[in-house]
């Protein structure tokens, strides 16, 4: 079921995790705020997520250049979907070049938190964790000289910058958040 994300709610803050990647490595959200920190909920089997797989792993792998941070997060019920169980999501991670934390919501309590609705959704904070950009990677309108226009890219440079997201937004689409039944 294809789903849109809701609009920012610029200054909302973002609460605080600790999650394990598949190695059982932890990674706390605050400790990669830096000059800024995306956190992207995916997952390997959304085909939403693979049509933007090779522009996901090159942008962020910029964003991480300027000193933003990068994680990833799998909220789906990886028991009704094991496409997305964590061995699943060590592979997609090398097959797509991904250099950033991609971790397991084992209980999906992050996912709830931030009321995430989608793979993927995007949420960009600030350096003091509080949300600035809710949309998606690219803009659908190209620019002027026929390009993609990197709306998240360009989003999350702001935010680096001026500690502000832009106003203007378009939402993310994709695929719903397998919640567990029950």
């Amino acid at each position: 079921m294809l789903l849109d994300t809701p609009i920012c709610d610029f200054g909302w803050q973002a609460p605080d995790f600790t999650l394990r990647d598949p190695n059982g490595h932890s990674f706390t959200m605050s400790d990669h705020l830096q000059n800024g920190l995306l956190i992207a909920f995916i997952c390997n089997h959304c085909p939403y997520v693979k049509t933007i797989t090779d522009r996901l792993a090159q942008d962020t792998g910029l964003l991480m250049s300027k000193g933003i941070g990068v994680l990833a997060v799998m909220s789906n019920d990886y028991r009704e979907y094991p496409e997305d169980a964590p061995q699943k999501m060590l592979e997609f991670a090398r097959e797509n070049g991904f250099n950033f934390p991609y971790l397991v919501d084992e209980d999906q309590t992050i996912g709830k938190a931030y009321g995430a609705v989608c793979t993927p959704d995007f949420f960009g904070l600030n350096a003091d964790g509080r949300l600035q950009y809710r949309g998606r990677l690219d803009n659908l309108g190209r620019s002027q000289t026929g390009e993609r226009e990197p709306e998240l890219v360009n989003a999350m440079l702001q935010i680096a910058q001026t500690g502000q997201g832009p106003r203007h937004q378009s939402p993310s689409m994709g695929c719903s958040i397998k919640w567990t039944r029950g």
